[in-house]
Order: structure tokens, then C-alpha cells, then sequence
């Protein structure tokens, strides 16, 4: 185990900002199979968005508690007697005080000398302007990588996420015109706010931009934009091609939700061409 039980408390080096359903448990997958990247032993450690989104301070304790849940099944499971020193961490990072600076550092402590941390929380690219300048302020030397995907195939990924979730299916058209209205849809794929919020206090020296379609048709050369951009050496990747969360082929999202979500949402696509340029956003899918 790639683990040090004498680290230090310290920030992460490298942060995945978003989007939500756009990737990013793929991404941290796959470098987590490095020795020289530590990723905590549960994704998404949620500080920031703690401190500044107020309304998701209301699930995080069930986020924490199902991750220690799900690490102690997976031990169980395989037979094996979790090690003391996950234990302690585990139990450590899931106490009070919770989501201050220093348990932030806490969380990567465990990182071996010389290993490079690593944080992906997709929740940070809805950070308020006071989130991003205080992330800007916090962490002056770290590099971010934010997914972007299209626009209504990100908000129909959520959404079918969400209904899975609450174990919900619409049983008419009417019904699912009347889920897509949910704001949460609309509001964690609005790249038209949160990606100048980043731009403001980044540079494409720290803020790297990756069109979501690469990912299923090169994945490896995904892989390798993302190594060049923080500064890794090439690795040999298992299981790249490998989806991460499969559809819910039970839930079809009508055509007419999805036209209502295109509506909806069409403000964003013309932003997004005129951002990034129609050759990157030719790359949603």
C-alpha cells in the first residue's frame, strides 16, 4: 500500500475541479495507479465546497460516512484484515474537527516522500467567487484540471444519477419534463459562470481545460495531456478504455425532455464555442 503512517499533514498538488458526470472518477482511477500520485482511499474530499456551498454541507456527513462504509466492505470482502494504520486514518479524517485547513492537510498526510497528491472533487467548480479566490490564495502552486461535457448529455447523466439515487422513474413524458425543471441540472453544468470565476485567478499554466468525448475515443492520449500538463512521465495504464459508471438502460430520457433541457440550455453552447473554439467543443462527445 502506497502509504506512509509518519507523513505530515500537507496540501495536494493537483486538483480535478469538475464537472460533475463528466469523467472525473475515471481520472482519478487511473492516476491513482501511480506510485508517484497519492489519492486519498475515498474520492472526493469536499472542503472547499464545504466552506463556501452551504446547501451541500447538508449531505456531506452521509458523503464520508458511505465512503468509510464502503472501505470497510471492500476490506471485508476481500478476506483481509484492514491495516491499523487505515483505521486510524479512516477514523482521523471522519471525526470532528472536520473541514478546517489543517484537517484538509491531515487528509493527505499519509502520502509517501516524494509522491505528489492529488484531489478530485467535482463540486469545486461551483465555488462562489469568494470559494475560487480563497482556493487561488490557499493553494498558490497547485495545477487543476476541469472536464467540460456537453452541455445536455452532462445535465441527462445527472439527472438519470439522481433518479437512480431516490430509486424514482418517470412514468410519462409529463413526468420527466417536469424532472428536467430540477435547477440542479442546470446549475453544475453552468460553465457560463464558474469557468471565468476560474479564469480569473488562473492561467493555462495552472487550469488545464479537457473536452469530455476524448476520453472514450483516446483515452491514453487523454491520459498523456493531463501527464504533460502536470508535469508526470508516462505510465502504463490499466484498463483505460474501462467505463467507470454504466447507464441506467431501464431509465430512456424522452426527446422531449431532452429538447427542453437543449432550451434550456443553449445560452451555454454558444459560450463554450466562443471560449474554447469549435474544434475543442466538436470534442464534447
Amino acid at each position: 500500500m502506497n502509504w506512509d503512517p509518519k507523513g505530515r499533514p500537507r496540501k495536494p498538488d493537483f486538483l480535478g475541479i469538475g464537472a460533475q458526470k463528466a469523467g472525473t472518477t475515471w481520472l482519478s482511477q487511473m492516476l491513482s495507479q501511480r506510485e508517484d500520485i497519492w489519492t486519498p482511499p475515498f474520492k472526493e474530499v469536499q472542503f472547499f465546497n464545504h466552506r463556501y456551498v452551504e446547501e451541500h454541507r447538508q449531505w456531506l456527513p452521509w458523503h464520508f460516512k458511505r465512503a468509510k462504509q464502503n472501505i470497510q466492505k471492500r476490506w471485508e470482502a476481500s478476506g483481509e484484515e484492514m491495516p491499523d494504520d487505515l483505521r486510524r486514518y479512516l477514523n482521523r479524517v471522519t471525526r470532528e474537527p472536520m473541514f478546517t485547513n489543517h484537517w484538509y492537510k491531515m487528509v493527505f498526510a499519509p502520502a509517501p516522500e516524494g509522491a505528489r497528491t492529488l484531489d478530485i472533487t467535482p463540486e469545486y467548480s461551483t465555488l462562489p467567487e469568494e470559494g475560487v479566490e480563497f482556493v487561488a490564495k490557499f493553494l498558490p502552486e497547485a495545477k487543476f484540471i476541469y472536464i467540460i461535457r456537453h452541455p445536455v448529455d452532462r445535465a441527462v447523466s445527472q439527472l438519470k444519477m439522481n433518479l437512480t439515487r431516490k430509486r424514482r422513474k418517470p412514468g410519462s413524458v409529463e413526468e420527466w419534463l417536469a424532472e428536467v425543471e430540477d435547477p440542479v441540472l442546470t446549475d453544475r453544468g453552468d460553465y457560463m459562470t464558474y469557468v471565468p470565476r476560474w479564469n480569473a485567478h488562473f492561467g493555462p499554466d495552472r487550469l488545464l481545460y479537457l473536452p469530455f468525448g476524448v476520453i472514450a475515443r483516446d483515452p491514453l492520449g487523454f491520459l498523456r495531456r493531463v501527464e504533460s500538463f502536470l508535469g508526470l512521465t508516462p505510465f502504463d495504464y490499466r484498463d483505460v478504455g474501462k467505463k467507470v459508471f454504466a447507464s441506467d438502460n431501464a431509465l430512456v430520457v424522452p426527446n422531449e425532455a431532452r429538447a427542453r433541457l437543449r432550451e434550456k440550455l443553449e445560452s451555454q453552447f454558444g459560450f463554450l464555442d466562443t471560449t474554447f473554439g469549435k474544434d475543442f467543443t466538436a470534442q464534447f462527445r
